[in-house]
This record gives structure tokens, C-alpha cells and sequence, in this order.
């Protein structure tokens, strides 16, 4: 259970030999995760459920990508410290691991991308393992508090890092809950604890997985290669329409430090337009675009036609 609990329950670094060492115990709660998407054999379904479910995959991939990627990964803009706090609580929600343990690998995956040391390349070790496999290595739990020097210093960061288990179990409650509470207020409806539990939390959450976990895979394995950026990143369409824009990789891979993942007007970038809208509203701010020398320097896609 100790080894459950969250991701500075070992002592591991990032660096440790034997990196593809799967811990098992450690992967018992993702593997009950999709396990328990069965239940819908006996809960069944209903539009708020399914609602409900939709809902909690677009808030929370938004926190995936807004949040944990484009803020505490490459610190694209800028919030205060509640708001920081706040959203990497919701980013919490996403069942993903802490702020810090996300930043600190997506920090080290930039640094080697595609080499030896990037530990979920699908050249190097295949689409399986950089898929869903890399996280359940033994070396992968922790989190190397070098890499997020700048975000480890907040001690609420530090909490919510050693607090993820805890949160998701939180959310599976409330979830429940609200289920049953809307079966007793509004039966019309037609939910309930069980069923809002299952189609809220456990479908959600999974099929939010691997939609996020598609990026690490997919996409360094399909999509155009505008830029030259010495690794097999991608820009694919499709994938952004599933992530909110992330599937503009090769972009990202060219410049990491916009907010702005698809470059153009016709790259449909969910999260920029969201961040855009917030940034409005004065909670975030100083969102860094992408200049257009950057744009326009290293076009892969010019050179071969030249």
C-alpha cells in the first residue's frame, strides 16, 4: 500500500539503472482502473452519465495540456500563485500523478527526445512501451525535484505531488455521490452512485489515458514533419482534434516555449483558444506566441521541396 501511495514513496531516481523494470504491485490500481470500466455491463447507461463522463475528459485534458504541459512543463504564461495552486489541482483530477512528476518527465523527454535516454520514444523502445509501459517501470515513480527546481520551491505544489492518490480517490467519491444524490432529487434523470462512478471516473480517466497517452506514441510515429527537429515528431490532425491541439507535435518539438501549438489559423488548437478566453479574464496572463522568424526558420517541408 506504501508503494501505492504516491510518487515519493521510493527513493528511486529518474537516472537508476534496469529502467525498464515494471514494478507489478505498483500497477495494480492502473490495471483496476480499466477493469473496472466493466461495470457498465451492470450499471448500464444514461444521458447525464454519459454527459457527465464527456464533461470530465474535457475539463480534464484540458488541465493536462493547459496546465500541466504548456504551464508547469514550458511555463508559457503566467498566473498567480492561487491560480497556480488551483490549476494543478484540477490537473491532479486527471488521475495522471502530481504537477512536479509530470513536468520533471515531459522536461527530461525534451531534453532527449528520441535518443537513447528518452525513456517513452516509441523509435527506441517501441509503441507499447512508450505508450503505457514506460510509467510502470520501477525508476519512473519519483519525482526528480531537480528537473522542476522552479515549481518545487511552492510547498502546496510539493503537497498535491504526494497527494495524487488521495485526490482521485476524492473525485471517485464526490462522483458517486452526486450520483446518488441525483437519483433521490432527480430521478428523471436516470443515474445514479454506481452508475455515475463508472461512466464519470473509471471510463473517463481511461479513455482521457490514452488519449493523453497518444502523444507519447503516436505521435513520433505518424503525422507531417514541417520542421527539422532531429526527432520523429509529427503534426497530426487527428490527434490534436483528440488532445485539444497537442497533436501539433513537430510544432511543439520546434518551439517548446509558445502557448500556441498549432502555428496557424487552420491548426485547430483547443487549449490556445481556452487559455486565450482565461487569459481575458485576467486569471492568466503574458501568453507567449510563437515569433514568426521561429515559424518560419528550419521548414523541413521547403528544404525537400527545393
Amino acid at each position: 500500500m506504501v508503494r501505492w501511495s504516491g510518487t515519493w514513496a521510493t527513493k528511486r531516481s529518474i537516472e537508476e539503472r534496469a529502467p525498464f523494470c515494471v514494478d507489478g504491485m505498483r500497477n495494480v490500481p492502473f490495471i483496476i482502473m480499466h477493469a473496472a470500466c466493466l461495470g457498465v455491463i451492470w450499471v448500464g447507461w444514461s444521458g447525464t452519465a454519459v454527459a457527465v463522463a464527456a464533461a470530465w475528459y474535457a475539463i480534464r485534458m484540458f488541465a493536462i495540456t493547459g496546465f500541466y504541459h504548456r504551464y508547469f512543463s514550458h511555463r508559457t504564461f503566467k498566473t498567480s500563485r492561487w491560480g497556480q495552486f488551483f490549476f494543478a489541482l484540477l490537473g491532479v483530477c486527471a488521475v495522471q500523478r502530481g504537477p512536479l512528476w509530470w513536468a520533471a518527465h515531459h522536461r527530461h523527454h525534451h531534453r532527449y527526445s528520441d535518443q537513447e535516454e528518452d525513456i517513452h520514444s516509441p523509435v527506441r523502445y517501441g509503441f507499447v512501451w512508450s505508450h503505457m509501459g514506460w510509467f510502470g517501470a520501477r525508476t519512473q515513480f519519483t519525482t526528480n525535484l531537480h528537473a522542476v527546481a522552479d515549481l518545487a520551491k511552492f510547498p502546496e505544489l510539493r503537497l498535491l505531488d504526494r497527494s495524487d492518490v488521495l485526490i482521485a480517490i476524492l473525485l471517485a467519491v464526490c462522483l458517486y455521490l452526486l450520483g446518488a444524490t441525483l437519483a433521490m432529487l432527480l430521478p428523471g434523470l436516470g443515474t445514479n452512485g454506481p452508475q455515475l462512478l463508472v461512466w464519470g471516473f473509471f471510463i473517463s480517466t481511461v479513455v482521457l489515458y490514452h488519449g493523453t497517452y497518444s502523444i507519447n506514441s503516436l505521435a513520433h510515429k505518424i503525422g507531417r514533419k514541417r520542421y527539422d527537429t532531429q526527432d520523429e515528431s509529427g503534426n497530426s490532425f487527428l490527434l490534436a482534434l483528440v488532445t485539444f491541439g497537442e497533436g501539433w507535435h513537430n510544432n511543439h518539438h520546434h518551439y517548446p516555449a509558445s502557448v500556441r501549438q498549432g502555428f496557424y489559423w487552420w491548426e485547430i488548437d483547443l487549449t490556445y483558444y481556452t487559455l486565450v478566453l482565461l487569459s481575458w479574464t485576467g486569471l492568466i496572463w503574458d501568453l507567449r506566441p510563437v515569433p514568426q522568424q521561429i515559424r518560419n526558420s528550419r521548414r523541413a517541408d521547403m528544404a525537400a521541396a527545393a
